[in-house]
Parts: structure tokens; sequence; C-alpha cells
């Protein structure tokens, strides 16, 4: 009998255990792309500057200040690291292309404990005085509440190429009424 009562104690303790709810796995971390399309009405030597990071601030608003790390001074190249301020976060930028002969340029940026964000930027020849260009924008969260940062900067990147499209057109529009001595 003491052995019948020690097998059901030693039972008893354990079957609590074996009763818990298991533990949830946390959310897979998102990875979207999302891309868009838009033609600048200027030759490539006029419409690839305006996509470097320094070049980018005639037409992007008072939003887009880089603040470089690397060049000093500041110019538009391959390997150029720079910040930018997204709301309450500091990002760290890198352009890891900038081949104009190739007509690439790619930049990756991180928000840490957020996310990484790669951006590919590509130029087609779109009539003698218009450029094609492509941007695919590819985020990736690095913790969950990174997945609410590339949820919605993924919705806004739907609409972004409207957004560059109306901006470069007003500073091309700009330029032409204002042109250089």
């Amino acid at each position: 009998m003491k052995i019948l009562s020690l097998i059901v104690g030693i039972a008893g303790t354990a079957l609590p255990a074996l009763a818990q709810p298991p533990v949830a796995a946390p959310a897979p971390l998102l990875h979207l792309s999302t891309s868009f399309d838009l033609v600048v009405h200027a030759s490539y030597a006029k419409t690839a500057p305006l996509f470097g990071p320094d070049g980018e601030r005639a037409w992007a608003g008072k939003h887009w200040n880089p603040e470089f790390i690397h060049p000093q001074p500041a110019r538009d190249e391959e390997g150029a690291i720079f910040t930018i301020q997204h709301g309450p976060y500091k990002a760290v930028w890198v352009n890891t292309l900038f081949d104009i002969d190739g007509r690439h340029f790619q930049y990756v940026y991180f928000i840490p404990s957020i996310m990484v964000t790669v951006i590919d930027v590509r130029f087609k020849p779109a009539g003698a005085d218009a450029t094609g260009v492509n941007v695919v924008y590819t985020r990736t969260a690095l913790t969950p509440e990174g997945n609410e940062h590339v949820t919605a900067m993924s919705e806004d990147d739907k609409t972004a190429g409207t957004d560059w499209q109306k901006a470069i057109d007003e500073h091309l529009a700009w330029l032409g009424a204002h042109p250089a001595p």
C-alpha cells in the first residue's frame, strides 16, 4: 500500500505540470517587398543625381535630411554612410551600390531592434528626355515590435511612387523656371 501511495503521490505532482497550456510561439518576423515605377522627365544624366542621398534633398522635403558620417564633405558615392531621423528612431544608412554607368543604386538602412530595409533603384531609358525608375523596398523585422513598422512602412511604400513622381516633377518644373546662370 505504501508503494501505491508513493506512485499516486508522484503521479499527482507530475500531472499539474503536464496539464499546463503550451507556451505560444512568437509571431514570425515579417519580410515584405513592395515596388513602384515612375518616369522622370529628364535625361539619365539629370535624373541619376536626384537619387543620391545628398541630391535627394532637392525634392524629398524637409524630412529628408541626411547627416553624413562618411564621406566628409558630404557627397553621393558608393560606401557613403549617413543617418536619417525616422520619427523617434535614428536610422543608419549605407549606400551599398552607386553604379552610375550600370544605372543601379542600392541602399541598406537599419533601425536597431526594429528592422532592416534594402532599397534597390534601377534606371532605364524611357524616351529622349525621360528616364524610367524602378524602386523596390524589402523590409525585414528584427523583433516582433518591428513587424508593426514593416507592415506600416510597406503600406506607405505602395503610394510612394505617386508622391515621388509629384515631388520630382515639381522640382524639375521649378528648375525649368529658374535656370542656373
